[in-house]
């Protein structure tokens, strides 16, 4: 049986009960864990779920924090956003992906946004491998490797150059602070359009795992059981996809990383 919150949230954002707000996070606490137990499944051994959970905990307490009581959004929905971006900007923090990993990653998504803007559709592994002078052995150990850099928001970030002031969430244009400009509820747009598109291209398979992670929230291990393959194979069709995306992506100068 859920418990109603809503008088708990009265307390805390009209009365300033700090009591209330700390009962509401304790209260929604069990999203924090949800989402980095999602985001540890990729993640090297280096980076212990505890430190995960303290970067989420963060991104709790500001969508406590910023959450319109009064709005008909539901809470859960929006503190997933917030407690996402908070872990990946602390995975961003600790620089914990070698360079190497990066290098490789970059040069993964070149090749496919070169080699399928020539073919006009989605690459084989045996036509990603010999673009890369390489075998498709050797394509799947190195996707291995770059697996743990893919695990970002499909909809992380605008048009913006690093370090650029107006790169921005697309949760952040969402909040209406009653300031978003037409340009940038523009930009919104035309990303969800590009991000549609591209995810339409995709091979089947890919398509259908980027579907069950981040619109049906199921993790790889649960996907691997509805598709019948297993955890790692589903671990390399979301880095394919992803690398597919952020190249197809790359062309419009779309940074999601």
């Amino acid at each position: 049986m859920k418990t109603d919150m809503s008088m708990t949230w009265v307390q805390y954002k009209e009365n300033d009960d700090l009591e209330a707000r700390d009962e509401l996070i304790i209260h929604y606490a069990h999203l924090v864990k949800y989402v980095a137990s999602r985001l540890a499944i990729n993640l090297s051994s280096v980076v212990e779920l505890d430190e995960l959970i303290s970067y989420g905990i963060e991104g709790l307490i500001d969508a406590i924090e910023k959450f319109d009581h009064k709005r008909n959004v539901k809470f859960e929905t929006y503190a997933i956003t917030r407690i996402r971006g908070s872990v990946i900007d602390g995975l961003r923090a600790m620089d914990w992906v070698p360079v190497s990993i990066r290098q490789k990653s970059k040069e993964l998504e070149k090749v496919y946004c070169e080699l399928e803007s020539r073919l006009g559709r989605a690459a084989s592994d045996a036509e990603v491998a010999a673009e890369m002078g390489i075998t498709t052995q050797a394509l799947s150990g190195l996707l291995r490797e770059v697996a743990a850099n893919t695990i970002i928001s499909l909809d992380d970030f605008l048009p913006g150059e690093e370090g650029d002031a107006r790169k921005k969430r697309v949760l952040d244009l969402l909040e209406d602070h009653k300031a978003t400009d037409a340009l940038e509820l523009m930009e919104l747009a035309e990303v969800k359009e590009i991000l549609t598109r591209s995810i339409s291209r995709l091979p089947d398979k890919e398509k259908t795992v980027v579907y069950l992670y981040y619109y049906e929230g199921l993790t790889l291990k649960e996907i691997g059981a509805v598709l019948q393959l297993s955890e790692s194979r589903i671990s390399q069709l979301h880095t394919k996809a992803i690398l597919r995306l952020r190249g197809s992506l790359s062309k419009k100068k779309y940074i999601m990383v």
